[in-house]
């Protein structure tokens, strides 16, 4: 799950991780226009941007209290060992749904503990302890042969899609769709400030970067616009949360708690 700081009442945004992507998804959905190409293979690419981390259900499910906060743990203080639970998840989904898929999904589940393939300095795969490292760099040999196996059969149904070029294309589309979200996300309305997103595809082979800046009252400039419409509304649903006593089995709080809405309007710079 995602926690945000909190609120003037107290209260902290709790949002999914299928809230996240749900969210995510509606930033692929609009992404295109005269100068940056659309999503490709639009379904199997749409529905990774909607499904990629889905291995995270059963933990949202389960939502573990942080004894510190006395709230479900945020995306980046959960368990290492619960982190890596969810890891494979993802890819398997996506795989059953497409070869395309599949292989986006392995990418990013690769991609979180290495840097992203170089796209950021944050080398997750660093900060995983001497314990866990057989475990992890099983999975992560896992998933490099998943998208190899992948890649052989997308190349005999959909070989326009299949090569390495036109495959990282489109990971760092969902990687923008992700970090974009995630910005709205982590951090509440009037602390977001601005932020600059390196590597956003505007065609294969030609990266941009988009800088945006919170404008106030919900809107937000993005420049250059990346979308089909200007004037973007989108929205994030969750549940505003109070801290609660340690021990307290959260399902049961979540699961009466009102779902809210946190909505943003992007627009295009002035």
């Amino acid at each position: 799950m995602i926690v945000q700081s909190s609120s003037p009442d107290g209260t902290h945004f709790v949002i999914a991780m299928q809230q996240h992507t749900t969210f995510a998804g509606q930033l692929a959905a609009h992404f295109g226009n005269d100068d940056f190409a659309a999503i490709a293979p639009a379904e199997p690419m749409q529905f990774i941007v909607d499904n990629h981390d889905a291995g995270w259900a059963n933990l949202d499910t389960e939502a573990p209290q942080s004894s510190e906060t006395g709230l479900p743990y945020n995306l980046t203080a959960t368990p290492l060992p619960q982190i890596i639970s969810t890891s494979a998840g993802s890819p398997a989904l996506n795989e059953e749904h497409h070869p395309f898929s599949g292989i986006i999904s392995s990418m990013h589940t690769y991609g979180l503990y290495t840097g992203r393939y170089g796209l950021s300095d944050k080398i997750f795969l660093d900060a995983i302890p001497a314990d866990l490292r057989p475990s992890v760099d099983g999975m992560l040999a896992a998933e490099s042969d998943r998208q190899e196996r992948l890649k052989g059969v997308l190349a005999l149904s959909d070989p326009d899609y299949a090569s390495d070029d036109f495959l990282f294309h489109a990971y760092k589309q969902l990687q923008f769709f992700d970090t974009l979200s995630l910005y709205f996300h982590m951090t509440p309305e009037g602390e977001r400030g601005e932020a600059e997103f390196l590597n956003v595809p505007r065609s294969v082979g030609d990266d941009v970067s988009i800088t945006v800046t919170e404008l106030g009252n919900g809107h937000y400039d993005v420049t250059p616009f990346p979308f089909d419409t200007d004037g973007l509304t989108v929205g994030t649903e969750g549940r505003y949360l109070a801290p609660q006593e340690s021990g307290t089995p959260l399902p049961g709080v979540l699961a009466t708690t009102a779902v809210s809405e946190q909505v943003v309007t992007l627009t295009g710079a002035s």
